[in-house]
């Protein structure tokens, strides 16, 4: 094996212990945003796991001569962090797709990396780097079905932070198109503020239609949430209607009744689990789920809810 090939595979090995690094305090910070405790445990596990990895690249480096880089913990460290910090600014699609994309980038280089040892006949970095291809696949495929999850309305295996849900609800706000007139508006102004005072109050500084979304939401009242819905549709606003429903649906303040599936409080554990398993629909498990969340609170209800949206995911993305 010449120098120039020794340098070329001990410079990718340095850059996959260093991107190792920062993929385990990433999986670390995610574990608190898990939404039921099996994603937990996986998410736990997966940082265990890239320790090991981190542990067998750096005996890697060594047994080709090379030094691994002391700092390297340290600079993942700092750059999980940095990312966290960056990106509770961002929507939670946003964070997800940076994760996607450090996988990715650990993905190309194990490839890389293989066909190096391989062309240097070295089995042993052959063997490493097919491990680490078979890692970074399958978060790869994972981060893909979050995604679709999320996508799809939830619930994802991850929660949003507090600011990553404001966040999105305010990009999507921003892009709601509302067409009303200002006599229907006027209409809505009335009934709502005959509701609550407060939010009347709010809905009656709006400049203009798309407003009420906003100071509706603001107003965090869930009468006052069901009534704007019933307003603005009755006023042919469905668009704002739907986003008004979503956010009462994703919140978990629908009636009982509303629910995609009957006589839902009178479930037990085993029943509910049955239930979601027959949901079809990414919209009836996520207003399940967030119901769910809000009231009983029943983890396995949840999770079941969480699996079955996954494998709608992963059919939709083609990973089944």
């Amino acid at each position: 094996m010449s120098r120039q090939d020794t340098t070329t595979l001990l410079a990718q090995l340095r850059a996959v212990l260093d991107l190792t690094n920062t993929e385990i305090q990433i999986a670390e910070t995610r574990i608190a945003q898990a939404r039921t405790e099996a994603v937990r445990r996986e998410l736990s596990a997966n940082a265990d796991n890239a320790r090991v990895r981190a542990k067998a690249i750096e005996a890697a480096i060594r047994e080709l001569g090379g030094v691994p880089e002391l700092i390297g913990p340290f600079l993942g460290r700092a750059a999980a962090v940095v990312k966290a910090m960056v990106e509770q600014a961002q929507p939670f699609d946003e964070a997800l797709l940076g994760d996607l994309a450090l996988e990715h980038q650990l993905l190309d280089r194990a490839r890389y990396i293989k066909a190096l040892a391989t062309t240097s006949q070295l089995p042993d970095v052959v063997t490493l780097a097919d491990r680490l291809i078979i890692a970074h696949s399958a978060t790869v495929d994972w981060l893909t079905t979050v995604l679709a999850e999320d996508a799809l309305g939830g619930p994802a295996a991850l929660r949003r932070t507090p600011l990553q849900a404001a966040t999105g609800t305010a990009v999507k706000l921003v892009n709601i198109p509302v067409t009303w007139s200002a006599r229907g508006l006027d209409r809505a102004l009335d009934t709502v503020r005959g509701t609550t005072p407060a939010l009347g109050e709010l809905l009656a500084q709006g400049a203009h239609a798309g407003d009420i979304a906003v100071k509706t939401l603001t107003a965090s009242r869930d009468a006052a949430l069901e009534t704007a819905e019933q307003v603005t549709r009755r006023e042919g606003a469905d668009t704002a209607a739907d986003a008004l429903h979503s956010f009462r649906t994703t919140t978990g303040v629908l009636e009982p009744d509303e629910l995609p599936v009957d006589d839902y409080d009178e479930l037990n554990v085993g029943q509910a689990i049955a239930a979601v398993k027959d949901l079809t629909e990414p919209a009836d498990i996520r207003a399940i789920v967030a119901y769910e969340e809000a009231n009983k609170d029943r983890q396995g209800v949840v999770s079941a809810a969480q699996t079955r949206l996954a494998a709608i995911a992963q059919e939709v993305t083609g990973l089944n």
